[in-house]
């Protein structure tokens, strides 16, 4: 006789049917994350052809898709100002579904900060700032170690001791930098002085070259920037004085010019970062490695520059390395030659990060 399954057989076939649907759909859902790929975004302040900061950040997004290949999906969004669109386009890329992404301007911090809290299943990584959250982390280079080698050689290469800079913007990285700079200058040459003209961007090539102009024309007869294009060392080549490149190597803008560049090589940052994101290992952290790491790098000597000048500057190296050498190591003088580091003693990060006056040897007002 045939029986009828009982309503508890019934029951027990419907829910192993259901928990092997269940199965199945997880496995998709799984081989789809296995699949899917890391996507990862960037804002850059200027133009990827800018041969400078923005072009060296854009090299590093390369090497995260060199590295990892179909794995990962980068978008770049290039010459975002600092304020409002910055915000906007941050915000975009978060909802866009970008699981990490860079903003690589001291401006952006602020836009950063906020569009991370919009979105705290994304990770964001802020260059040269220094608000950070759960889901926000900052890096920066020590990038005054570079102008202490620069500065060296420049003290022992100029002629008329007139030293032109070229600076963007009136911030404490900028700043840093120019003391740096002027420090490493006086110690081999304490007749040398630095003129400082500030052009108020950090890509702009027409009023970079005009600055340029501006110091050679006032006796400058060697020029060093912390702005983003080719175009004070163009002008240098043209006008037949020399000078350092800035972020990356632009030799091949003035080859008789160019002395050296310090170089930003974010490549293996960004590998690391993203392979934590890809892994599940990221965490917020702030990171400001110098020479030592290989975040500030050097480009080649050029052709102005002797055998002497370049021993100076690998001693500077070498010594910033073992650490027998800081840039900011006292005696240091302000600009109107009132001691601020005694000597022997050594300025700490937090004095560093928010610099706001100018050494011994710099020439004008610093603007507020």
């Amino acid at each position: 006789m045939f029986a009828l399954p009982s309503l508890k057989a019934t029951r027990i076939r419907k829910t192993v049917v259901v928990l092997a649907a269940t199965l199945v759909s997880l496995g998709s859902l799984s081989a789809f994350a296995d699949d899917h790929p890391t996507k990862v975004g960037f804002v850059y302040v200027g133009p990827v052809g800018d041969h400078g900061w923005t072009y060296r950040h854009d090299v590093g997004r390369l090497a995260i898709e060199a590295e990892f290949g179909d794995k990962v999906e980068t978008t770049f969004v290039e010459s975002v100002g600092e304020g409002a669109d910055a915000e906007r386009v941050i915000r975009k890329l978060a909802a866009d579904g970008n699981d990490l992404i860079f903003t690589t301007s001291f401006g952006y911090m602020n836009p950063t900060i906020k569009v991370a809290k919009m979105f705290p299943d994304v990770k964001f990584e802020h260059a040269t700032g220094y608000k950070r959250a759960d889901n926000v982390s900052t890096y920066s280079a020590r990038f005054y170690e570079g102008r202490a080698v620069i500065g060296t050689m420049a003290g022992m290469m100029t002629k008329s001791n007139i030293i032109g800079y070229i600076a963007s913007f009136p911030i404490p990285e900028v700043v840093r930098g120019i003391n740096a700079f002027t420090i490493a200058m006086r110690k081999v040459n304490p007749d040398a002085e630095v003129r400082v003209v500030w052009v108020n961007s950090w890509y702009d090539p027409g009023k970079e070259g005009d600055a340029a102009k501006t110091l050679i024309d006032q006796g400058a007869d060697i020029i060093t920037q912390h702005t983003d294009s080719p175009a004070p060392l163009q002008i240098a080549q043209e006008r037949g004085v020399i000078g350092f490149g800035q972020a990356s190597d632009m030799s091949a803008f003035a080859p008789d010019a160019q002395l050296t560049s310090i170089i930003d090589d974010w490549n293996q940052y960004y590998i690391d970062r993203t392979k934590a994101v890809m892994d599940g290992t990221w965490e917020s952290v702030d990171v400001w490695h110098g020479i030592d790491s290989g975040l500030v790098g050097f480009a080649e000597y050029g052709p102005a520059v002797s055998e002497d000048v370049k021993a100076a500057a690998e001693v500077i190296k070498e010594g910033i390395i073992d650490g027998s050498i800081h840039p900011f190591q006292g005696p240091i003088n302000n600009q109107a030659g009132e001691e601020v580091v005694a000597e022997g003693e050594i300025l700490d990060d937090g004095v560093l990060l928010g610099m706001d006056y100018y050494v011994e040897g710099v020439q004008g007002s610093l603007p507020k």
